[in-house]
């Protein structure tokens, strides 16, 4: 099976699998997984990722060696699956649940579908998922934008802790608006601030020069014009003046809002820590750029493509406040990595009973 060039769109059931029974029927062992990831890391073959040299030869352990520096690497080892004590089935099986679901899986359902031992593990392995999303160098929105910014997190009003200051993270949105109408791709992420430094480094890094930018007459994006945009400030309080709905002004930005936040409550029932939130930005971003996407393979597929050129992401990385490890008198519990989903077959053990 030949990786397809970069121009040729991946085809289902040849470079991807179309259902989560061809899923399986493709990668009924870890070996079967092994091979479908060294397929997509080296298409064409071992490259050593040390010197860039295209020969080597494979070892008796599974490992490459490179016959120019005689570096020794695995097909996982520079990738999220690096060192994982996970096994690549269940990897396999949670990046399909991950990619196919219209709203993705929560940690809690992940752990209760693949039979994980530990809340830990499935938070850990969505949360690894989630960092290969944004493709390097992928292209700005261009066009017609609309940019705005919204608060995003917290507690609802009425409920304990309310709306207290520092809980809601300031997100500025952009999306692309289609003539004569329709919504393109969108771009979100947190702000430090609504200053025009913030709120000018968020437009030139997700629009393209020359595009034409729609705001509100918020001082801060005062300038955009001297960067390069064709800027087209509308003033909510004019818009009150002349009887009209000032919501209606950007509509695009108003509906990722709104999408975004349900998203996170019916989800993740609205408990997406502070520091976490880029992440489930990304996430919800990568899903809407590729809602019209006819297979969600083609979705798995694109996730693991990531991951496989995505560098080693380690626990202590993912979690905000680590805290000592503790020295514990009793002999460690069990832990929480799943059982493989490569088993033998049951043999009807309905039959038996």
């Amino acid at each position: 099976m030949e990786r397809p060039p970069a121009a040729e769109r991946p085809r289902a059931g040849l470079h991807y699998p179309r259902s989560f029974g061809e899923l399986h029927a493709w990668f009924r062992t870890d070996a079967d997984c092994l091979d479908y990831l060294e397929w997509l890391r080296w298409p064409a073959g071992f490259v050593c990722p040390a010197c860039g040299h295209a020969e080597g030869w494979r070892l008796g352990d599974g490992r490459f060696e490179c016959a120019r520096c005689r570096a020794r690497t695995s097909t996982t080892a520079g990738t999220i699956f690096d060192r994982t004590r996970t096994p690549l089935t269940v990897w396999f099986a949670a990046c399909w649940l991950f990619a196919s679901g219209k709203d993705g899986i929560s940690a809690l359902s992940l752990k209760r579908t693949l039979e994980i031992g530990s809340y830990q593990t499935a938070w850990a392995m969505l949360h690894r998922l989630r960092s290969v999303l944004v493709r390097p160098g992928r292209e700005r929105l261009s066009g017609t934008v609309e940019v705005d910014e919204t608060y995003i997190g917290g507690e609802e009003p009425g409920l304990r802790g309310g709306r207290a200051r520092g809980r809601k993270v300031l997100t500025g949105i952009a999306v692309e608006v289609r003539e004569p109408k329709g919504i393109g791709r969108c771009r979100m992420a947190p702000l430090a601030d609504g200053s025009a430094g913030s709120l000018h480094a968020f437009v030139t890094g997700h629009v393209e020069p020359g595009a034409r930018v729609i705001t509100d007459a918020w001082q801060g994006y005062r300038g955009l014009d001297r960067l390069g945009y064709v800027h087209d400030r509308r003033s909510q309080r004019a818009a009150r003046a002349r009887g009209e709905d000032p919501g209606e002004l950007l509509p695009a930005v108003h509906r990722i809002a709104a999408l975004a936040k349900r998203w996170l409550l019916g989800t993740h029932q609205g408990s997406v820590d502070e520091a976490h939130l880029p992440s489930y930005l990304d996430e919800f971003v990568f899903r809407f750029n590729r809602r019209r996407s006819r297979s969600r393979g083609l979705v798995f597929y694109r996730a693991l493509e990531l991951a496989v050129g995505h560098g080693p992401v380690r626990y202590r990385d993912l979690i905000v406040n680590p805290e000592p490890k503790a020295v514990s008198p009793t002999p460690p519990q069990a832990r929480g990595h799943p059982p493989s989903l490569e088993r033998p077959a049951a043999e009807r053990p309905w039959r038996k009973a």
